[in-house]
């Protein structure tokens, strides 16, 4: 894979299924390096398999399609060039679409009332004068801000107290048909200073439920909690027990319980949030604690899909397994789960509706395809990825387990350029660090492959997919476990005579960055190094991050000494590696103070080293910053790696 094969990369969204089964609708996203901008559009796919997906609409991005439950309409959020996404409406059987929604700032995905005349949403309501809502006061010229809490604001969203999402409710309009007559207004159910999220109806259509954070120390704690509310906003009542992190709420059917993406329990100060996992749990409408439907111990949801999924009598969830993303069915009165999907696959979203589940699967060459799963067996639907694959530029990744110095199982993967080696070796490691590496097309791991580098990637511990006590047994020692497990697995790779073991470099994001950048401080074997959006000084970030105010208490500790042992910073004067360090400049999770203080530090020793700043990107500047963005990052690893570990691919004449 070139850098320029972005645009060539198809990224399908979660389905949504017809009531009747027959018909999937999926947002298909690109890059347009030409325009630099994204584009997506809703496709159509009969389950079946009687004939090949198919465009339904030609918005510029289109996106988060939902069918009414008689089957009638598709909402959807579409999104003009220089606008906010608002929310669509397409009658199924043909016509144009009719926007229902003018939000300033936007307008989250569409849920459908039980009698699918209405829309409930949410969306962020800006305090007057900012954000553009008074014509001529732009944002240099809007006044102070007074911060009083410690959550104020969030990586890729921005100041969040001024503009809290609150949930709406919106009517079709009575006259469909008559695209002259304004459209029903949206109804604000919702107030307060509080992010309402995740709506969904109770299904008798007389109340709402959602999450928010409004209880008294919601400023101290990651607790979120479910709250119901009538249709004319009173009524508003707290449904959890204020103990776990909720998401993504859905009644059952008969309406007498919900069921919820949670992490259970945040212990008694509501912070005990490393390898906390996330399970499906059931909880009474009423009120009551959550009942866990899979062991948070060995279970964590890893799925995208931007709801909880029932079909019938259990849950869909997707469950991270060693690098992969299982789909199961777990029933809802505890029964034993059921593996829809398994192997070597990721997946992404899905939905249901009557016996059809319809999947969103990634792997090593697809970034995602449907599969539909019914009782007459499994039939793959689409083919997005074939353009990229036709290339012939996708390489195939070797699973391979490894063992760290104290016996414990390294798993990861190796993956190789064609033709003889030895290669020069490039080692990756992921962020989170509650994050894995997995069975899916990752477009870092498919260029460097290409530009002639076998990359080497693992999943040390402190990563997800291997149970809560993977995940924790870094807690209060970062470099230390996980870094003997990724230097072990490292060491066992180079074992094959197709990696050059005297030709290795070394780069990583976020945690990758930290660990990466720990690394050279311990050692000059790696040829040169990447460093990306890192957490390079635990002090500073708790100061400076939107997590910083919990996260290095939860993962490093309080006590300056072992803050001191932790910080790559603090070990930077002995890197001698040269270090290319790059770093979005609005990123509010790893600030770029993090990334300019390592810079500094060796440019001013002399090390080899260089900034690389990307203006008005945010953390996720790799994974959806602007295409032209991407492509530049691209540009510049290669080049650097060029430099300090050449290949014949990217300037190496020598064949060496």
């Amino acid at each position: 894979m070139r850098p320029n094969d972005l645009a060539l990369l198809r990224t399908p969204g979660t389905p949504t299924v017809s009531p009747d089964g027959r018909i999937a609708v999926v947002a298909v996203g690109w890059p347009d390096l030409d325009a630099d901008e994204y584009r997506s559009q809703l496709w159509a796919v009969p389950t079946d398999g009687s004939a090949p997906a198919r465009p339904l609409t030609s918005g510029a991005h289109d996106t988060d399609p939902a069918f009414s439950p008689d089957g009638r309409w598709l909402a959807y959020l579409g999104t003009e060039p220089g606008g906010r996404p608002q929310i669509l409406v397409l009658p199924a059987a043909g016509g144009a679409p009719r926007r229902l929604t003018a939000h300033h700032l936007g307008a989250g995905r569409p849920v459908w009332s039980p009698d699918s005349r209405r829309l409930a949403h949410v969306a962020r309501v800006p305090e007057p004068g900012r954000y553009g809502t008074v014509e001529g006061v732009d944002a240099i010229a809007e006044p102070p801000r007074l911060i009083t809490t410690l959550t104020f604001r969030r990586d890729g969203v921005g100041f969040l107290r001024d503009r809290p999402s609150q949930v709406f409710v919106v009517d079709l309009p009575a006259d469909f048909a008559g695209d002259t007559t304004p459209a029903p207004a949206p109804v604000q159910l919702t107030t307060g200073d509080d992010d309402c999220i995740d709506v969904t109806w109770r299904p008798d259509g007389g109340e709402l439920a959602f999450v928010s954070a409004r209880h008294p120390r919601a400023d101290r704690d990651l607790v979120h909690d479910v709250y119901a509310v009538h249709l004319d906003g009173t009524g508003l009542r707290r449904v959890t027990d204020g103990r776990g992190d909720c998401a993504l709420p859905v009644y059952t059917a008969d309406g007498t319980s919900l069921v919820v993406t949670a992490v259970p329990d945040l212990g008694p100060d509501g912070l005990d949030f490393v390898a906390r996992q996330a399970v499906p749990c059931r909880v009474p409408a009423a009120g009551g604690p959550l009942a866990p439907l899979l062991d948070a111990e060995l279970h964590q949801r890893g799925d995208e899909t931007p709801g909880t999924v029932l079909a019938g009598e259990a849950v869909l969830v997707g469950v991270e397994r060693r690098g992969a993303v299982e789909l199961l069915r777990v029933p809802l009165d505890g029964g034993e789960p059921e593996a829809l999907v398994d192997g070597p696959f990721t997946v992404r979203g899905f939905a249901a509706a009557g016996d059809v589940v319809v999947a969103v699967v990634a792997h090593d060459r697809s970034a995602g395809e449907l599969l539909a799963i019914s009782p007459e067996g499994r039939r793959l639907l689409t083919g997005f990825g074939r353009e990229l694959g036709a290339t012939g530029r996708l390489h195939r990744a070797e699973q391979r387990t490894a063992e760290a110095p104290d016996g414990y199982p390294v798993h990861g993967w190796v993956t190789t350029p064609p033709g003889p080696g030895p290669h020069p070796v490039l080692l990756t490691v992921h962020g989170g660090p509650f994050r894995q590496y997995g069975w899916t097309l990752l477009d870092e791991i498919q260029v460097l492959v290409s530009a002639g580098y076998a990359v080497v990637q693992c999943n040390p511990r402190g990563s997800s997919g291997y149970g809560a006590a993977h995940g924790r047994a870094i807690r209060g020692a970062w470099g230390g476990l996980d870094a003997d497990d990724v230097l072990a697995f490292l060491d066992a790779a180079l074992a094959d005579p197709a990696l050059d073991a005297d030709r290795v470099g070394i780069m990583g994001g976020s945690y990758g960055g930290f660990l990466t950048a720990l690394l050279i401080g311990r050692t000059d074997r790696f040829a040169g190094a990447v460093v990306e959006r890192a957490l390079t000084d635990p002090v500073s970030f708790a100061g400076s991050a939107d997590i910083g105010w919990y996260f290095p208490d939860g993962y490093l500790g309080s006590e300056p000494e072992r803050l001191a042992a932790q910080s790559p910073l603090a070990h930077a004067h002995a890197i001698t590696t040269p270090t290319l360090v790059i770093h979005a400049e609005q990123d509010w999770r790893t600030p770029l103070e993090q990334g300019q203080r390592l810079y500094v530090e060796l440019k001013r020793r002399g090390v080899p080293s260089e900034l690389l700043l990307f203006p008005g990107e945010g953390h996720e500047l790799s994974r959806s910053g602007r295409p032209r963005h991407r492509l530049a990052r691209f540009e510049h690893v290669l080049r650097w790696w060029a430099r300090w570990l050449p290949t014949p691919a990217n300037g190496d004449d020598t064949g060496a």
